[in-house]
């Protein structure tokens, strides 16, 4: 019989999960290595970086992070990331730093693969990405220009590019589409 202990728990939880210091993978279960398709060895004392599909995103979604954590320390989004074969999808991401005070310093991160409810048809540059993630959120254009510290009017821009890239006549066609993964 299984012994059932934290060990035991973390690697066979249904989610893919890691344990994180300064931005570094210290640990992660199965599950994440299932998800993101590599091994172990890839990922361990590698910097989450690896995970993201450029280094801008990974440095832009850290800043963002800092900023949005509640008082105890929490943070979650939908993001798109980035598979060890290069493959992008969506991904639900949500996270408890250890130090709220230092939140990068230690932390827990869960994963969940959204592809199956949520396909990335189109190629989307980073920052549309980003802006794509928070229009699904419900945010508004000055809400998301905020949290990405752009201009609304430049959010806007990038709503407009999404919308001709989706074929989509209005913003809430757009969500529509990005969340059906249509095109």
């Amino acid at each position: 019989m299984l012994e059932l202990d934290y060990r035991t728990a973390f690697e066979m939880a249904p989610i893919g999960m890691v344990m994180s210091r300064n931005r570094l993978i210290v640990d992660c279960n199965r599950q994440l290595l299932t998800i993101f398709e590599a091994e172990r060895e890839q990922l361990i004392g590698q910097s989450f970086e690896v995970l993201y599909p450029s280094a801008a995103e990974f440095e832009r979604t850290g800043d963002r992070i800092l900023a949005a954590l509640d008082e105890q320390g929490r943070y979650a989004d939908d993001r798109v990331m980035r598979r060890a074969n290069g493959e992008l999808f969506w991904c639900h991401v949500a996270g408890r730093a250890l130090d709220p005070e230092d939140p990068h310093a230690a932390g827990v991160w869960s994963f969940q693969d959204l592809s199956a409810r949520r396909v990335l048809k189109v190629d989307f540059t980073g920052r549309e990405r980003e802006i794509a993630a928070l229009l699904v959120d419900g945010l508004t254009s000055k809400e998301i220009g905020r949290k990405l510290d752009i201009s609304p009017r430049t959010v806007d821009v990038y709503r407009a590019r999404l919308m001709r890239k989706m074929s989509a006549g209005t913003t809430a066609e757009l969500v529509h589409r990005l969340l059906a993964g249509e095109h």
